[in-house]
């Protein structure tokens, strides 16, 4: 299997092309050529349409253009170190972390729009918790759209994996209230819970999430003890504004970005860390359940600029 630094570089290579071409080994940058007022136009061009937001990509050019300053013959690959050392320190704090060791269920609300890859995301999350020994349990609680109840239930079934669901249209604070119930009697460390996501219709949503939570807290007062928001990555920054909408109405622990194998747009979870201080999770980097990786700061920097680790 592919290490983790691999996967990342696979996974981002729709972000990371422009990079690619300036740091490359063959007659980029990287390849032993020195920086110029060129190349620092073209890696000022890569960085915002990959939107990495105006703060970082000047943070970035600033400190590559002051160790130009301090020698001319500055190189290529010196300059990918600095630009992902950057990003590292803008990312400082952004590795979500989590404990699933004590008697509780821990309850996980996936949260997001539809097309986000949440149903999908909460089935590979549920692959990997059930190899980690963890019980785990899944509430479909989306049942605005019907597709997600057959889409939930053919994944549990493929994966093994106990569901509790409902006909199309039942409430969905009674799916997670029931849901809740059997994980405990089943002896389930985790319950993650699929939810609607009909932002078209922001205030019906945004009450039904506030209902699970207030039937959620009928069984623990800490339920649910994280809200995870599942972000398509490529829909670039726009995604800051539903994060926002999200955190705001219903207070979000995190963020799961997905889909940044298929974009040139990756940069964007650095504005939303940035702005909102929410943590990542997780990252999804391909189709595979396997491709839903946890994020590292680190990793994540190196594979943007094509520092190998």
């Amino acid at each position: 299997m592919k290490g983790f630094f691999a996967k990342f570089k696979d996974g981002l290579k729709k972000t990371t092309p422009t990079f690619y071409k300036l740091f490359s080994s063959a007659g980029g940058l990287f390849g032993g050529k020195k920086i110029d007022a060129s190349s620092m136009d073209e890696l000022e061009e890569a960085l915002y349409t990959a939107d990495f937001g105006v703060e970082t990509t000047e943070e970035i050019l600033e400190e590559i253009q002051s160790a130009y300053r301090k020698d001319k013959e500055l190189r290529g690959q010196d300059a990918a170190k600095i630009g992902a050392n950057v990003l590292k320190r803008v990312l400082d704090g952004a590795e979500g972390d989590f404990d699933l060791t004590g008697d509780e269920v821990t309850v996980i609300a996936m949260v997001g729009v539809n097309g986000s890859g949440k149903t999908t995301t909460t089935a590979k999350l549920a692959k990997r918790f059930k190899e980690q020994g963890y019980n785990p349990m899944v509430g479909a609680c989306d049942t605005f759209r019907a597709a997600a109840n057959e889409q939930i239930k053919e994944w549990c079934t493929r994966l093994d994996v106990p569901l509790i669901a409902s006909h199309h249209g039942a409430d969905a604070a009674a799916v997670a209230y029931d849901a809740y119930a059997a994980a405990k009697a089943r002896g389930s460390k985790v319950l993650l819970l699929d939810t609607a996501g009909r932002l078209h219709n922001k205030v019906n949503l945004m009450k039904e999430l506030q209902k699970i939570r207030r039937v959620l807290q009928k069984h623990d007062d800490l339920a649910p003890q994280h809200a995870w928001l599942v972000l398509d990555g490529s829909i670039g920054s726009n995604s800051i504004d539903q994060a926002r909408v999200f955190h705001q109405e219903f207070g979000l622990t995190g963020l799961i970005i997905t889909k940044l194998d298929g974009t040139s747009r990756g940069g964007a979870l650095v504005g939303i860390y940035r702005e909102l201080k929410l943590p990542i999770f997780y990252v999804g980097l391909g189709e595979k359940p396997e491709d839903l990786q946890r994020f590292s700061a680190e990793t994540y920097a190196n594979a943007i600029f094509g520092v190998e680790e």
